[in-house]
């Protein structure tokens, strides 16, 4: 028999913790000295606390753990809510994580407002190129709503494309545009250079038009860091007498294992203001 603070000690709780659950009924004491009151344990009982825990974890109230516990769960259903709560945990950390980093990207860009920016914007002519592509409807623009949509994306395009055995002979041409209805979603289209026949199906092949005049600014890092790129590109078209006509697109130079390595291209077709 455990001592209520060793009892604790072992099932990693705390003694106030054990006192709540003997008061609502969640785990008794398997014995109470009547002269002292002291509350003692067995050590089969941690099977007990383990389930209490696992199941709080989850997010389920304290009449819940009751409720699904007086079901008898199993081993084996337990262990399945925990792997799905696992995968929803791990899921808002990535989301987290992917936040923070678009969080410190948007402070660099606010910190660089009113200096001379440190990438160099370039007006080119863009020559048409032939496309293999996949699209997607994304609720924004915004990263949050645009990063779920085109990974996947290009994860199905490739794999379309080696089942079709098409080949990429260039890089990956992400770009935009909004919906028809006009509601803020955006047309996702992920695609990358090929030089098979044009075509339509489960994969289309078409050629993108040339862009006449772009204005272009080389990104270096993961695409959640872009925005001071992005911001840099805006404000020299506005400096410098031209207007955008779309969104830029992003092309990838390079794309190694490392997304912090990455070489990304955006390309802003503009006209004279």
């Amino acid at each position: 028999m455990f001592s209520i603070g060793d009892f604790a000690r072992h099932g990693r709780v705390s003694v106030r913790m054990l006192r709540h659950y003997d008061a609502t009924g969640l785990l008794r004491p398997a014995h109470v000295d009547p002269v002292t009151g002291y509350r003692y344990y067995a050590a089969a009982q941690l099977a007990h606390l383990n389930r209490v825990v696992a199941l709080k974890d989850l997010g389920f109230t304290l009449q819940q753990v009751q409720e699904i516990l007086d079901e008898k769960v199993t081993t084996e259903q337990l262990g399945a809510m925990l792997r799905l709560r696992r995968a929803d945990l791990a899921a808002a950390m990535a989301a987290a994580a992917a936040r923070l980093i678009r969080v410190e990207a948007r402070l660099r860009a606010i910190e660089s407002e009113g200096h001379m920016p440190e990438n160099d914007v370039v007006i080119k002519n863009v020559p048409a190129v032939r496309v293999a592509e996949l699209t997607a409807v994304a609720a924004s623009f915004e990263p949050e709503d645009i990063g779920p949509v085109i990974g996947p994306l290009y994860d199905e395009l490739f794999r379309r494309m080696e089942a079709a055995g098409i080949a990429c002979t260039g890089p990956g041409v992400a770009y935009y545009e909004d919906v028809p209805e006009g509601d803020g979603k955006v047309v996702v289209h992920a695609a990358v250079q090929v030089s098979a026949p044009l075509r339509d199906g489960d994969v289309r092949v078409l050629d993108l038009p040339p862009v006449e005049q772009a204005a272009t600014v080389v990104h270096r890092g993961s695409m959640e860091t872009v925005d001071p790129a992005a911001q840099t590109l805006a404000r020299w078209i506005d400096a410098n007498g031209y207007q955008s006509t779309g969104y830029p697109r992003e092309v990838n130079l390079e794309c190694p294992e490392n997304r912090d390595d990455w070489v990304t291209e955006l390309q802003a077709a503009v006209t004279r203001a």
